[in-house]
């Protein structure tokens, strides 16, 4: 998936917690997602918050999409508020692809 591509499919599904979410689209997200902060904040504070809420829930389903994608639970992005849960989440995100059926 392309740059152009993740960025058009993650606004259209911005609160689509179903389904699976590959590797490139959720990366891809959140390079936009973080460029688009940093631009915002460049310009003003308060329209890089805004820019933050607005870009949050999409973010929020890319990444449990992409939690389905591993054969994870969504509820599993909750352990973000932990340091250890971090790393648990970003060697689930960078992993590969569950090829066989899952639950997701």
């Amino acid at each position: 998936m392309t740059f152009q591509e993740s960025i058009k499919h993650c606004l259209t599904n911005y609160a689509n917690f179903n389904g699976k979410a590959t590797k490139s689209e959720f990366w891809w997200f959140f390079l936009f997602q973080v460029l688009a902060v940093v631009v915002a904040e460049i310009i003003s504070p308060t329209l890089g918050s805004l820019v933050s809420l607005l870009l949050f829930i999409p973010y929020l389903a890319v990444a449990v999409r992409r939690l389905h994608d591993v054969n994870k639970s969504g509820w599993w992005y909750l352990i973000a508020f932990t340091v250890v849960g971090v790393i648990f989440l970003i060697v689930w995100w960078c992993g590969d692809s569950i090829k066989t059926n899952n639950k997701y």
